[in-house]
């Protein structure tokens, strides 16, 4: 496969970054955080988002999504981190509609897809129970309840939970904490009797929340697939998840890159621009080169998933590791080029820093994927 762009996904590029440069950048994350807006995002601007169609960009046409593949939704998820864009884009569109899509029956597909592609409707996906990704570990219990089950347990890291309509809860039906058999997915309504969602604050201001189900009970038509067999389906939705979230930093670590030459190009000391100091111009242009490498395997990771092909999730770990390092040096490297102003919060770049830090560990950090692909790869 080529690693370039089609003119096509050239234009998706550019008009993306125009609206959410306009709409959902910096400043709105700013004001939201400011506000304290439970949410962490507009719903007006999501509307403009969704008049655009992007939340259907890689839903098939079939669903009344635009079919157009991730590689297109990747490519808006790097303007998205690029500007910091406070939206739904990564829990309801990159990992929700892909775990209706990876997990649902066709009667759920066609009852929630259409509406996720207009925009109408948010799903998130609860899968986190500890402090760390580990999706093996699930031990929320899912008990045979006469037609039904009951659902008794906890989530924790649930993306736009306080916005979302329905969860996709990834439950245990048999085996025990550890086995990735037994597992199964459900959809629940964020209104369900006996389901609290709570708040939870984290450092880049975004929405995110923890579930708690005390007896929560589902209709046998809540069940994702078949009972017990939901990590297939689970694992093909987290490699995109994966592979999404490291478009996104890719778009956020060229920005604070960017932003932070354009400061050495203008701040002085001792009488000269700090640009000018051959030891920031060795740094710089390091890190430049190893964004253009990301670049490429964020990609070819895109690539991958619209072509099915048999190596993504190899692919998925390769690029989260990779993003997960680059972001690391990017805004690590913003902070400490600013110098001071860098720790203050007039300054932007500390937005950056925060943001990368939550998109790093979600779904599983820089170790987590390295030693995935090491054991995937057979290392």
């Amino acid at each position: 496969m080529a690693l370039v762009l089609t003119e096509e996904q050239v234009m998706l590029k550019e008009s993306a970054a125009g609206l959410l440069a306009e709409k959902a950048g910096v400043a709105q994350l700013r004001a939201l955080r400011d506000a304290g807006d439970e949410l962490g995002f507009s719903r007006e601007v999501w509307r403009e988002i969704a008049a655009m169609g992007w939340p259907g960009i890689a839903i098939p046409e079939a669903y009344g999504g635009l079919g157009y593949g991730y590689t297109g939704l990747g490519l808006v998820l790097e303007q998205a981190g690029r500007h910091l864009s406070p939206t739904p884009l990564q829990a309801s569109v990159l990992v929700g509609a892909t775990a209706v899509d990876a997990l649902g029956t066709e009667a759920q597909k066609q009852a929630l897809l259409p509406a996720l592609a207009a925009g109408e409707i948010l799903v998130s996906l609860a899968l986190q129970e500890g402090a760390r990704h580990a999706p093996e570990q699930t031990a929320l219990a899912a008990n045979a309840d006469g037609d039904g089950y009951t659902l008794t347990g906890s989530k924790t890291l649930v993306l736009d939970a306080l916005a979302a309509d329905h969860f996709v809860v990834i439950a245990r039906t048999a085996g025990s904490a550890g086995d990735s058999d037994g597992l199964t997915a459900f959809l629940v309504a964020a209104g369900a009797q006996n389901l609290t969602i709570e708040r939870r604050s984290l450092v880049d201001s975004r929405g995110v929340g923890a579930l708690r189900l005390e007896g929560v009970k589902v209709a046998a038509d809540a069940v994702m697939g078949v009972p017990g067999q939901a990590w297939t389906g689970l694992g093909r939705t987290l490699d995109i998840a994966n592979i999404g979230l490291a478009s996104e930093l890719l778009g956020l670590s060229t920005e604070a890159f960017e932003r932070t030459v354009a400061y050495l190009k203008e701040r002085k000391q001792f009488g000269k621009l700090i640009g000018s100091f051959q030891g920031l111009q060795h740094r710089a242009a390091e890190l430049f080169a190893e964004l253009e490498l990301a670049r490429s395997i964020v990609l070819q990771a895109l690539q991958a998933i619209d072509a099915d092909d048999p190596e993504l999730p190899q692919l998925a770990s390769a690029a989260k590791a990779k993003l997960c390092e680059v972001a690391q040096r990017a805004t690590n490297e913003g902070i400490q080029m600013h110098g001071g102003i860098g720790m203050t919060d007039e300054y932007d770049i500390g937005f950056f820093i925060k943001r990368a830090r939550v998109a790093q560990h979600c779904f599983g950090d820089y170790n987590y994927h390295l030693d995935r692909f090491a054991r995937l790869s057979g290392f």
